[in-house]
């Protein structure tokens, strides 16, 4: 099967940081985009530099760092922010300006008090400045997905005449059902990808949905992805770049896209984000959560000790988790508790596995987190007869 490289745009320096606890300091954002250039995201969007003189500076420091990752500037569709934009990614050996403005009618009436004239207008002054600037320009959409379908074509159309190379469709509100996106995908696809032009998601969870309209885009044609690192962003956050990946690489044959990606540093890169952030993912988080690999349910644990693929659709190992952890609990059964003391030095026969299991049984009753040392008191009394492993 014909494959192409889909880019991954990653913006957790920019859109994840604009969500509140997950400031970070200029050197946490330069080890960030190191961090980020190893795992092999193909464009790190560093920042807004027309924001404040902090945001400018990490711009500039990431942009000085990395030389292999494109670096990528937030810009208004104003010329100051464009220019300021300009100036920040002057270091980096691969840059882009990444212009943006509203779309949809209800931006246009309430937040930029604006006529589509003036938006297309816009829309052509900055791309063009941009693109006179910058050797790539993107272009975005903003609410693109609540825009008149025929005027968003318009402003797309103007960005591409005007220099733009990558025309992104941002689900700004997370609005979007799979289905609805790929709609809309697939006909700015069939209008503009003819053209040499990368067409380019970019999806907010409101609905719990950015991952699944992102992966909706791409088998619709999309060929590059916005995302973050655990998902962070504004409001609900944005689509998970390590969700997206791995369903890219496990579900591989339904996408026709490769990617470039080191999986095994997926895992270590969530942990390094959660570390300089004011929170970490939740425990049941795809893919780097702590219980992502975990499980406790007897007939689960039997099947994953028989064989992991039985309840692992790909391994820790493959996204540089910790290995599959066995959690004994309220749920457990006689494999994972024979497992376990297994593990500990004692291998015990049927008649004792069962006498220990029955206490076992009990101390869950009233214990909720179960201790190694808690395994090895259940077994006073008949431990002479357990043999050592």
């Amino acid at each position: 099967m014909l494959t192409e490289r889909l880019t991954i745009f990653d913006t957790t320096l920019r859109d994840g940081e604009q969500s509140p606890g997950c400031s970070m300091f200029l050197n946490e954002k330069v080890a960030m985009a190191r961090q980020l250039e190893t795992l092999g995201v193909d464009v790190i969007e560093a920042g807004f530099p027309i924001a404040s003189e902090g945001d400018f500076e990490a711009v500039k420091a990431v942009a000085s760092e990395c030389s292999k990752t494109r670096v990528a500037a937030l810009a208004r569709a104003a010329d100051e922010d464009i220019l300021r934009a300009s100036e920040a990614i002057k270091p980096a050996v691969n840059g882009r300006i990444h212009t943006f403005i509203a779309t949809s009618d209800i931006h246009l009436q309430y937040k930029l008090k604006k006529s589509r004239e003036q938006v297309v207008e816009m829309t052509r002054r900055a791309v063009t400045l941009a693109a006179a600037l910058c050797s790539e320009v993107e272009f975005s959409a903003e609410d693109a997905t609540r825009s008149d379908p025929d005027f968003l074509a318009c402003v797309l159309e103007t960005a591409i005449e005007s220099g733009a190379t990558i025309i992104n469709i941002p689900d700004t509100v997370g609005y979007c059902l799979p289905d609805d996106f790929a709609a809309i995908i697939s006909e700015v696809v069939r209008r503009f990808g003819s053209q040499e032009i990368t067409i380019s998601v970019h999806c907010h969870n409101d609905l719990g949905l950015a991952v699944a309209n992102s992966l909706a885009a791409v088998s619709a044609g999309a060929r590059q992805v916005e995302c973050t690192i655990n998902g962070i962003g504004e409001r609900a956050g944005n689509a998970a770049l390590e969700e997206i990946v791995m369903g890219i690489t496990v579900r591989g044959e339904r996408f026709g896209v490769t990617h470039g990606i080191d999986t095994t540093k997926l895992y270590p890169t969530s942990q390094l984000l959660t570390s300089m952030i004011a929170f970490g993912v939740q425990p049941n988080k795809a893919i780097v959560g702590a219980n992502a690999f975990a499980h406790e349910a007897g007939i689960h644990q039997h099947g994953v000790l028989s064989n992991p693929l039985c309840y692992e659709i790909m391994t820790p190992e493959s996204v540089g988790a910790p290995k599959t952890d066995i959690v004994l609990g309220k749920h457990s059964g006689r494999h994972a508790l024979s497992a376990r003391f297994k593990s500990l030095g004692f291998v015990l026969d049927r008649e004792d596995l069962d006498e220990v299991y029955e206490r076992f049984v009990k101390l869950v009753d009233r214990k909720k987190n179960i201790y190694d040392q808690d395994l090895l008191s259940l077994i006073s009394g008949i431990n002479s007869s357990a043999k050592a492993a």
